[in-house]
């Protein structure tokens, strides 16, 4: 917790990199070390994304877009229009393309995705008007999902939680409990698995996080409900078992995950891969999980405590990983300066 008292450091242009992994691993499994904090004093924050090497966050319940300048500097890019923030609902996941930033969030009555245009120079970023691409997801207090990321394939992947409302996630009609795939205009491709569906997979309860492994596989993050949260490697058409199964049963009809773990040692969210291994944030469990991506059922706990909730972790430009806090979310205990970006150095 020492780490988590220090004073606030800086140098967003030193970006480092951190690996996760396990008890098996082998002695390649580079060590973590906290570097520095990149920047300090977020509010409720969510989700990192990167334009260009410029760093991007967004808030949840101020519906802000925040640059983080080289010096740690927090520049206010937008307040996003028709955020409404309730319980875990609000602004959540972002991702950029080219010179377009992608936001899913929270409305009064759904959650919905919108683009926007990105324009100005690094410190005077700004976004113009939104274009809805998609509208009409399930929304409630909890299990919104949220996450949103392009794959290698340049389609735009969300996950969208069941919305507390469980048996929608086996109804393929329903957008609700699924991981969606789309074009950047929020239109079907023509080779996703249900003709003229936005459905990727289905059976999930809340997923909050993606990942493309270098041979271009898909993996996601669930939380579950009291029993398993789960590690899932995505198949195009999947049944994940939601609300039937939770967790590793063996049941004809549904894919199994390829790790679990008890929520309260996990409750995972953002994820990411880097160099033969994936990292995941998690809230409740509060530590980063390393996993080597040649053994995806093993783990190794990071960081234990030491920062209180993870919601994300992002690779910055330079390779090197970057860790967001969540202790303002109204379930952590902030620290002093809480929330913030921590730099991870990834050592030999």
């Amino acid at each position: 917790m020492e780490f988590r008292k220090t004073a606030f450091l800086v140098a967003l242009g030193l970006l480092c990199a951190c690996a996760p992994s396990e008890d098996t691993e082998q002695s390649s499994a580079p060590s973590t070390e906290p570097d520095a904090t990149v920047t300090d004093g977020l509010d409720a924050p969510w989700s990192i994304a990167f334009h260009g090497a410029t760093a991007l966050v967004s808030e949840r319940d101020s519906g802000r877009i925040l640059e983080i300048g080289p010096d740690g500097t927090q520049f206010e890019v937008a307040v996003i229009d028709g955020v409404a923030p309730s319980g875990e609902g609000g602004l959540l996941g972002i991702a950029v393309r080219g010179a377009q930033l992608f936001v899913y969030y929270t409305a009064a009555d759904d959650n919905r995705i919108e683009r926007f245009d990105i324009s100005g120079q690094p410190g005077d970023l700004s976004l113009g008007g939104g274009t809805t691409i998609l509208a009409g997801l399930p929304a409630a207090a909890n299990h919104n999902g949220g996450r949103i990321a392009f794959g290698p394939d340049g389609m735009l992947y969300a996950t969208v939680g069941d919305a507390g409302n469980r048996r929608i996630a086996q109804d393929r009609a329903d957008l609700g409990g699924k991981i969606l795939r789309m074009t950047p205009d929020g239109r079907a491709p023509a080779d996703n698995p249900i003709p003229g569906s936005l459905v990727y997979s289905y059976g999930h309860r809340n997923p909050q996080g993606l990942t493309w492994t270098p041979d271009g596989a898909m993996l996601a993050s669930e939380f579950g409900q009291n029993t398993w949260d789960e590690l899932n490697r995505i198949e195009p058409g999947g049944n994940y078992g939601w609300p039937e199964v939770e967790g590793i049963a063996g049941r004809a009809g549904f894919i199994d995950p390829v790790q679990q773990w008890k929520p309260a040692a996990a409750s995972p969210s953002g994820m990411t891969n880097v160099d033969g291994f994936v990292y995941i944030a998690n809230l409740r469990g509060e530590r980063l999980l390393r996993i080597p991506l040649d053994a995806l059922n093993h783990s190794t706990d990071l960081h234990v405590g030491e920062f209180g909730r993870l919601r994300d972790v992002a690779v910055a430009p330079d390779g090197s990983l970057w860790l967001l806090t969540n202790n303002t979310d109204g379930r952590g205990e902030p620290a002093p300066g809480d929330d913030r970006i921590v730099r991870l150095e990834l050592g030999d």
